[in-house]
């Protein structure tokens, strides 16, 4: 009998950890060896595992967790060992998402709403060595690449994680729950025009496409 695939599982969010643990240790052949709820702590538990001779062979990572972001988090572990093979998990598909994590070494790319045989397929190949991009991603990327083309991570006009004012997150609040220009501008006190201008912005710093996209952008990035 072969021996287990050892996971390091890092979600900050508790009970999506718990869940994801105990999806995985009812598949055969998975371990979960240790979890870690922020990014500087995946990169120490990963790090203590190699000291310990229980390197593990997959590290699953949350894009959004405090401290550093999985992102950061993966590029660290990455740099470090380069054959660490790691599997990005996230609740939203931006583009610029996957380039950077394809750019800082991860293997793979899900979305949390996938079943859980998919993940486990996904944790099977990238063990295998096979990268792995969720095939609805793959396009949604493909499609946006072909409309408009793709200004590499750290190229944009406008600095992806540039900071909103905090009128601008006072805004993006109402705009996540659904207020139009016209009620934000009667709940904040502002002239219309001033809520539309606020919303361009917005929209521009997070390079999101509609409101729609911002929010979700927003909530991702634990912005609101």
């Amino acid at each position: 009998m072969s021996e287990a695939i050892r996971i390091l599982l890092c979600e900050d969010q508790t009970l999506m950890r718990q869940g994801l643990h105990t999806v995985l240790e009812l598949e055969p052949g998975f371990e979960v060896v240790a979890e870690a709820e922020n990014g500087e702590q995946a990169v120490r538990r990963y790090m203590e595992l190699q000291d310990q001779g229980q390197e593990p062979d997959i590290v699953l990572m949350d894009i959004q967790m405090p401290r550093q972001n999985g992102v950061q988090a993966t590029a660290a572990i990455t740099t470090a060992y380069p054959g660490a093979r790691i599997i990005i998990l996230t609740t939203f598909d931006y583009e610029d998402y996957v380039f950077e994590a394809v750019k800082a070494g991860a293997m793979g790319y899900l979305l949390k709403d996938v079943p859980a045989q998919e993940l486990a397929s996904t944790i099977r190949r990238v063990h295998a060595g096979e990268p792995f991009i969720q095939p609805s991603i793959a396009s949604k990327l493909l499609m946006d690449v072909g409309r408009k083309g793709h200004v590499p991570a750290g190229q944009h006009s406008t600095p992806p994680d540039e900071e909103l004012s905090r009128r601008e997150i006072e805004v993006l609040k109402l705009l996540a729950a659904g207020a139009s220009n016209r009620e934000i501008a009667e709940r904040l006190m502002l002239a219309e025009g001033t809520v539309k201008n606020h919303v361009s912005n917005i929209l521009s710093k997070l390079h999101a496409e509609n409101r729609t996209q911002a929010a979700n952008l927003a909530r991702e990035r634990k912005l609101i």
